[in-house]
This record gives structure tokens, sequence and C-alpha cells, in this order.
């Protein structure tokens, strides 16, 4: 779908909202009550964060129709669990045409679920240190219009997240695909100037209790 000049598309209600749901229902709700949503549950974090690397190449869409087979195929991202899985688990996966069937990425998960645990015991919580990289507002834009949004595909923060848990030993998690985890986990609020989701969002991190 192409984008409006100002990225806002108005939905059944009337209401303005950041264009990219394409007012397709199950995206749409996805936008109205996820994206951008503060979250401190060390299981959704880690879902989210291996789920963009499926992504890496694809659109956030194609993910989300999925996203049910996704987690019945890793035992809803516990990685105590998907540390257990074996070669063979591998290849089942690959034949699973549930979810994105790519051998790499169902590698990465399995790894990075062992990586995870050392991050926990390090920080008491994989959200505690994932905030960690949440941005100075030095570090954010002036303003949230559609032209100075869809010029960031990365940040400083993304990026030093990325080269973080790379010295980790974590795949799959490049400066692009961390600033998209920041925006869909609420590190950020990324909704345009004018959604109707803005405010709500920004109200919703003002309220977040950071975890430490």
């Amino acid at each position: 779908m192409k984008s409006p000049e100002n990225g806002l598309i108005e939905g059944v209600n009337g209401k303005l909202r950041c264009w990219w749901h394409g007012n397709d229902p199950e995206y749409l709700r996805y936008h109205d009550e996820e994206w951008g949503t503060p979250i401190d549950k060390d299981q959704r974090l880690f879902e989210k964060i291996n789920l963009e690397g499926f992504q890496a190449g694809l659109s956030w869409l194609t993910i989300l129709r999925k996203r049910e087979n996704f987690r019945s195929a890793f035992h809803n991202f516990d990685y105590k669990k998907i540390q257990k899985f074996t070669t063979n688990d591998v290849n089942r996966l690959v034949q699973d045409a549930g979810i994105i069937r790519h051998r790499g990425k169902i590698e990465s998960t399995i790894n990075n679920a062992n990586r995870v645990e050392d991050i926990i015991k390090e920080f008491g919580s994989f959200a505690a240190y994932i905030w960690r990289f949440e941005p100075d507002n030095i570090n954010r834009p002036n303003k949230f219009d559609y032209k100075t949004l869809s010029q960031i595909t990365m940040s400083s923060d993304s990026t030093a997240l990325s080269k973080d848990l790379k010295k980790r030993g974590w795949s799959f998690v490049g400066p692009t695909t961390c600033y998209a985890f920041m925006q869909s986990m609420g590190i950020v609020n990324d909704h345009i100037d004018g959604c109707c989701c803005r405010s709500k969002t920004e109200e919703e991190r003002k309220n977040f209790k950071r975890p430490i």
C-alpha cells in the first residue's frame, strides 16, 4: 500500500491512524492494541525480537498472520523449552508450512534461547537489559511527522543494542531489526503526529514502570 503524503489514513470509525496497517482488520487491531505499548514481560520480549528476525526481508503482516503458528512451534517462546530443541526439531520446523521455513532463522531462535539466560542472570531479567537501551529525549526527533519518522530505520540506540547482543552471541539482531523491535515494544513511540494512538501510547509510556 502506498502511503499518503502525511502518513495517516482514516479508519472505519473516522479516526486517523498511521497508514501502514492499511485498515486490514488484524493489522489494525495490532496497530491500536499492541504496537508501541511498553512491555516488561521477558517472554513477550524474547518472542518479539525473534519474530522480528524472522521478518527480515518480509512484511510484518506476513509474520503476524503466522504468529499463533510460531507460538505453537516454539512453545510460546519459552526459552527453556527451546534450549532443548535438537537437529530433529530444526528439520521438523523447516517442513512446517505454518511458519517461515528458513533454517538459519529457526537455528537463530534456538541459539538466542541459549544466550538469553546469561542476560537474565546478569541483569535480573531480559526486560531490565532491554530497557537499558531506551533512548534519551536528546536522541529522539524534535517532531514526529511522517517525513521525519519515515527516514528512521535504525538509531544509535538500536545499533548499540544490536552490537551488544551480537557480542553476547545472538544472531539476526541487526540495527534495523532492533529498531523495529524497539518501536513495537514501546521503547520508543513512533506513532505519527495526528495518529489517534500517539497520545495514548505516550501516556502508557509515561505511566510505565521501567524494569531495573
